[in-house]
């Protein structure tokens, strides 16, 4: 899943960005209101970690605008003002958390994963479909009780398909959503290729009742046989 983490504190934002990267998340940084709109105008994310207090403005301010364009990113505040107006204020402008800090980057983690149950997953931790499960905090993925043995890109692409099942998915969103906003600088997409292509294998071999669809010229599109 894609985070964006919008903070101008260095050692905070580092931190932040390690501990998620190292729960496999994709992560993406901003230092400002500035950087942030600029990002989110052309990329899209799982959940933005927004900072009230920035160089250049108030993160209620960015909060305000994604609501206005109804961009349906989710969005935890992250912030040193613990004030019960302030998380009234956040919470009424749309954002689906409030952490204060100081924080715990494990209560970080288990907010995040709150947020993206409740809007992809209906609050659930375990996905069902067909003879597939995905445990979502195990990071497994199994058929018919049998493990599946992905690998993470492998694991992040499945769960990408699941998120959007029925939905034809065009090969540069998958990229873009799987390995970051930096996609726009390869040269060619062969990596996915050979990524889906060992996943549907996979899916297959197992006996699974989903397969992965390529639709020629355009993407891919999950599907339950």
């Amino acid at each position: 899943m894609k985070i964006l983490i919008v903070e101008d504190e260095q050692d905070m934002l580092q931190n932040m960005k390690d501990f998620l990267l190292k729960e496999n998340f994709v992560v993406e940084t901003a230092e400002s209101i500035a950087e942030a709109r600029n990002k989110i105008g052309v990329y899209t994310y799982d959940c933005i970690l927004l900072d009230i207090n920035l160089k250049d403005g108030s993160g209620f301010q960015l909060l305000e605008e994604l609501k206005r364009k109804n961009i349906e990113d989710g969005v935890i505040i992250v912030s040193a003002r613990n004030s019960l107006d302030d998380r009234l204020e956040g919470l009424n402008l749309g954002a689906d958390d409030y952490l204060a800090k100081p924080f715990h980057m494990a209560e970080l983690n288990a907010r995040v994963k709150a947020v993206l149950r409740r809007r992809q997953f209906n609050g659930n931790n375990k996905i069902k479909i067909g003879n597939l499960s995905i445990d979502l905090d195990e990071h497994e993925a199994s058929i018919d009780d049998n493990p599946l043995n992905l690998n993470r890109k492998e694991y992040e692409i499945l769960i990408f398909f699941t998120s959007n099942q029925n939905r034809l998915v065009n090969k540069s969103a998958l990229a873009e959503h799987v390995w970051g906003d930096h996609i726009d600088q390869a040269d060619s997409f062969e990596f996915i290729y050979s990524q889906i292509k060992n996943l549907r294998k996979k899916l297959k071999t197992a006996g699974a009742d989903i397969e992965i669809k390529a639709v020629y010229g355009i993407g891919y599109k999950l599907i339950t046989q």
